[in-house]
């Protein structure tokens, strides 16, 4: 099988968390991603598996994407923590790290030995990350997925047309949970430099939900109105909406200033509507929806996508074309600026072939913070993260021995 550990893109220049070890105890989407920025951005993390693996290596239909995209440039370590001296083994590892990042049920990692209280006195510099449902409070007994804070927390209403709540077609607080688990660990670490003592990070799916709803809470302390649903939105703009246009293609066009509804009529001759008094200022032609709007649709219905696309892009209008995620492996931007990368997937009917994965949306110096490693195969590094902590290699194997599980 390919070696995974050698790879395709090279970052020439030493990244900002090289040297830095992370310990992380994670599956799905929450920890992991967490993992995968401070690895990308220099870290070397180390996952810790249990004998059967990640159980996200065997997720079908939505979640067969979540291991090979959420967990490359890391490492992975086979280890039954259930056992004495699994439980050892982890023990040795955590003393080298700098950080764990875990997102087991509540009470789990205590169960284990393996809570922060307990390894900040096996390991006074150590950064502990954990990756919850809800921080501390009435709510933190629950189990939380992402679809349940979503409903609970105030985006699926927002998102769903009146009366049909809808969750976002993203795993929106699961990925930005970890985000801000990776922000967090990164302000403890600042802080280490100056006092020289770890500290505790809690990150939440709950809390990052309402985060992202908070612009529609400050909307109704500002005005005294409930926010509603996107799609039954009173919009802020003129123009702001999905047209459906020849042949039955859809596109988004936008015209959001009184410069741009000028250089929009002037675009498509229409000349009847920049001079008609109703429509002049933004506010105006927001009032002038209900009948502004069927007018447009009925004009651009015999227009073609990609001829409106040439003209909004001509004269700097904003539009967008409406993108199936598949299509964007083939998107000219993301191909000519690196936001893909290879990877050799590590799992399933197609291991060992390569796929591009998405790189984070982030440059510094002008490059990409591209893939050092694949994401690991089950066990993979186990031998020498276990020799490096002065285990023989006869012990290295029986303590790294991988199950396998039916799928």
């Amino acid at each position: 099988m390919q070696d995974t550990t050698t790879i395709t893109t090279e970052t020439p220049r030493r990244l900002p968390y090289e040297g830095i070890r992370v310990v992380e105890f994670t599956h799905m989407v929450m920890g992991p991603t967490c993992g995968m920025v401070l690895a990308d951005l220099g870290a070397e993390v180390i996952k810790v598996e249990p004998p059967t693996g990640d159980n996200t290596r065997r997720l079908l239909g939505s979640g067969a994407g979540f291991y090979p995209l959420f967990n490359r440039n890391k490492k992975s370590l086979v280890l039954d923590l259930q056992s004495p001296e699994g439980h050892e083994a982890v023990l040795r590892l955590i003393a080298t790290a700098d950080v764990v990042s875990e997102n087991f049920k509540p009470g789990t990692m205590k169960k284990l030995g393996l809570d922060y209280d307990t390894l900040k006195k096996l390991n006074p510099r150590l950064i502990h990350v954990s990756h919850k449902g809800f921080l501390p409070g009435p709510y933190d007994h629950r189990t939380a997925l992402d679809e349940v804070v979503q409903m609970m927390g105030g985006l699926a209403y927002m998102t769903g047309r009146p009366g049909d709540p809808l969750r976002a077609g993203s795993s929106v607080n699961d990925i930005m949970g970890g985000l801000f688990g990776a922000i967090g660990v990164m302000a403890a670490l600042s802080a280490r430099e100056k006092t020289g003592v770890g500290s505790e990070v809690q990150s939440s799916l709950f809390e990052n939900n309402v985060f992202l709803v908070a612009q529609h809470m400050m909307q109704f302390a500002v005005t005294g109105q409930p926010a509603a649903p996107m799609p039954d939105r009173i919009s802020s703009w003129g123009i702001y909406d999905v047209f459906q246009v020849q042949g039955g293609e859809q596109i988004f066009l936008a015209v959001v200033s009184d410069t741009q509804w000028a250089i929009f009529c002037d675009a498509f001759g229409y000349q009847d509507l920049k001079a008609d008094p109703r429509l002049q200022g933004n506010n105006n032609r927001v009032r002038a929806r209900d009948w502004l709007i069927p007018l447009l649709r009925e004009r651009l219905a015999l227009q073609k996508a990609a001829e409106l696309a040439a003209l909004f892009e001509r004269h700097g209008l904003p539009f967008a074309p409406i993108t199936k995620p598949h299509e964007l492996l083939d998107d000219p931007h993301l191909c000519a600026t690196g936001g893909l990368a290879p990877i050799t997937l590590p799992d399933g009917e197609r291991a060992g072939q390569t796929a591009q994965t998405v790189l984070l949306p982030l440059a510094l110096d002008g490059e990409r913070l591209g893939v050092r490693r694949s994401p690991p195969r089950l066990g993979e590094h186990s031998a020498e993260l276990l020799a490096e902590l002065g285990y023989a290699p006869e012990d290295a194997r029986r303590l790294s021995q991988t199950v396998e599980k039916a799928s």
